[in-house]
């Protein structure tokens, strides 16, 4: 007899089950030991390590990863276009508030009522006296009466139709108009009703850039009277533009152009905006004196500072970031449930390593930190890249609006802070569950 152990040919069929697994799995066992192995070295590298196999995980699923952290940096793209738009227009409301927060206009009420019979305006109730009379009181700064017609103007063979504009010597200060070429008119020129003009730069570029001349000094025609251009104005821009029109004084106005003793508007300025209210108030009773206004009755002027429009155009803005920054948050909401569902799906493909790593000592801390750590990682890669769209945005988006482009510490932080949190909140449960499956119960689900 042969002592010959027998020869098995064909292995059974639950082994040909059982090796294809175990080979399978043995590059993620090995990894799970030397991690372990490395961990009873060190403890003070349970993050590292937690953090290179959420790395590895992420990468491994790389398509996924991108799929699911796209939700959270269009989001957070959205989030900081929102800011920076925002930011863009209160800087832009703040730095017209800074330039006319001291303004003062007063304004005919009955010109503002619309006509009194069909073609025809309500005359205005407003006087030079009126102007003259609030000269000297206290905290106003500047003074300017105003006529406003709207007339032909001619050099050469070029004309345009444009805005006249009759104004005094302060009116300058007050607009913070800046003078290009040239100088702005006198108040000797005011006096004597001088024949000059200062022209805006839109009514520079109409009537002189054909010919090339320079506009100082040149006679230019308005209505039926000649005038010499004493100055040009650099382009204001913006939406307070003054560009399209020509200034002349006050008084030439009057007499050479509209005719009418009455003026179309009073604008002052206060000598700080916090003097605004209470000269506005002054301005009301001295006007009502001269109007012969009694106590009770209704006023035929109004009293209109910029800091009350600037103030409601700065509320509409605050309206306007609660809004885009509500839409964006549901953005982010949505990007945290799908962020939510992958990690669980991870969960429900990975059970077999999880099962591993417990049943060889891995603590359930261990497994809860590295699937919270792979959250937290997928959220800050979307933050990351959300910043830099959002900027991208922002800025092409202000470049085109004229707007101030704004970056505040804020907006730079926000991302990571919001990419962070909405992490911890969809990430925690998949990483519990996780951290809470039985050893022995995972490593079934392989078999």
């Amino acid at each position: 007899m042969s002592n010959k152990p027998p020869q098995i040919e064909h292995p059974s069929r639950a082994n040909t089950e059982v090796v294809p697994v175990l080979d399978g799995q043995m590059t993620s066992l090995k990894s799970v030991l030397a991690e372990l192995r490395m961990h009873r070295r060190r403890r003070g590298s349970e993050f590292g390590a937690s953090l290179g196999s959420a790395l590895e995980a992420l990468w491994a699923n790389r398509g996924r990863s991108f799929l699911t952290a796209l939700g959270i940096f269009i989001g957070v793209a959205a989030v900081i276009a929102a800011l920076i738009l925002t930011q863009g227009v209160n800087a832009y409301v703040n730095n017209q508030l800074a330039q006319l927060g001291s303004a003062i206009i007063i304004s005919s009420s009955s010109a503002n009522k619309g006509t009194i019979s069909e073609g025809t305006t309500a005359p205005s109730t407003l006087t030079l006296r009126d102007a003259q009379s609030l000269v000297g009181i206290p905290h106003l700064a500047s003074v300017s009466p105003i006529i406003t017609l709207s007339s032909q103007a001619v050099f050469a063979n070029q004309n345009w139709s444009t805005q006249i504009e009759g104004v005094g010597t302060d009116y300058l200060t007050i607009q913070n108009l800046k003078v290009a070429q040239g100088t702005w008119f006198s108040s000797s020129d005011e006096d004597s009703a001088g024949s000059v003009a200062v022209l805006g730069d839109t009514v520079v570029h109409n009537l002189f850039d054909a010919s090339g001349v320079n506009p100082i000094g040149q006679s230019i025609r308005i209505g039926n009277a000649i005038f010499r251009v004493e100055g040009t104005l650099q382009p204001q821009g913006g939406s307070f533009s003054q560009d399209d029109v020509i200034y002349v004084p006050l008084q030439t106005a009057q007499i050479r152009l509209k005719n009418l003793p009455t003026v179309d508007q009073i604008q002052a300025q206060a000598d700080s905006t916090d003097n605004v209210s209470q000269t506005a108030q002054t301005i009301t009773t001295i006007l009502r004196h001269n109007h012969h206004i009694l106590p009770g009755a209704t006023d035929d002027f109004t009293v209109m500072t910029f800091t009350q429009f600037l103030q409601r155009a700065g509320a509409g803005t605050q309206i306007l970031t609660a809004l885009l920054v509500g839409i964006a948050a549901i953005s982010l909401t949505v990007g945290g449930i799908g962020i939510m569902n992958i990690m669980l799906v991870s969960v429900v493909e990975r059970t077999w390593e999880i099962g591993i790593r417990m049943s060889i000592g891995a603590r359930r801390r261990d497994i809860r930190s590295q699937f919270l750590i792979e959250a937290i990682l997928l959220c800050l890669i979307g933050g990351l890249v959300g910043l830099l769209l959002g900027l991208l945005i922002g800025w092409a988006v202000t470049r085109a609006s004229q707007l101030p482009f704004v970056v505040t510490p804020v907006t730079l932080l926000l991302p990571f802070g919001v990419s962070t949190g909405i992490a911890i909140v969809f990430g925690l449960y998949p990483a519990i569950r996780a951290s809470h499956l039985d050893p022995i119960e995972a490593l079934r689900t392989e078999e």
